[in-house]
């Protein structure tokens, strides 16, 4: 028994120490939507252990994910770097520093979270909406903006160094002081 509780201390540290969370966030026009993830640690991290589910619309059932979304093999991000998650056809200035291709990105309704851990068994690290099954309408508010995640770009706050584990309330605020977030107009 406490064999077990000590391991899993012992993994959560070491999973928190690898901070590695979501930097930025745009819900663009068209297809200019993409997901940036920082690593800021001193050490590059391999994303094979890591995933990015979300939920669609509100997820089908309450506090789960609706897909499961892996990395692309061999995909890793460099201490000090991100790692760029885009849409196929996103603009060139997008595609520039896109990592990844993923169709299926948020129009400001649909819960993203970073995890460590496999399908059955992770650890939740950073999410920008939840995996409510209350749909949010149009999107989340964040920093006080009435849907910001919808027709907006998010950009972490420089003093924010982890992820929010899972409580995306507390790191979307409800004023631009109490926010881990600075909301950007679309397409910024």
């Amino acid at each position: 028994m406490y064999k077990k509780i000590i391991l899993s201390l012992l993994i959560n540290s070491f999973i928190f120490s690898q901070s590695i969370f979501f930097s930025e966030y745009a819900e663009g026009s068209s297809n200019n939507k993409y997901l940036e993830i920082y690593n800021n640690t001193n050490q590059t991290i391999d994303l094979s252990q890591y995933a990015f589910p979300n939920s669609n619309n509100g997820a089908t059932v309450d506090g789960e994910y609706d897909y499961w979304n892996t990395f692309d093999d061999g995909a890793s991000v460099d201490p000090g770097d991100v790692y760029v998650i885009c849409h196929g056809s996103a603009d060139d200035i997008i595609q520039a520093d896109c990592d990844q291709n993923h169709t299926y990105l948020s129009n400001g309704n649909d819960g993203f979270c970073l995890v460590f851990g496999n399908e059955g068994d992770f650890t939740t690290l950073d999410c920008i909406g939840d995996w409510s099954s209350t749909d949010p309408g149009n999107g989340w508010d964040v920093a006080g903006v009435s849907n910001g995640t919808k027709d907006h770009t998010l950009v972490r706050k420089m003093e924010v160094v982890y992820g929010n584990q899972g409580n995306w309330n507390s790191s979307a605020g409800t004023t631009s002081e109490d926010s881990e977030w600075v909301v950007l107009e679309q397409n910024d």
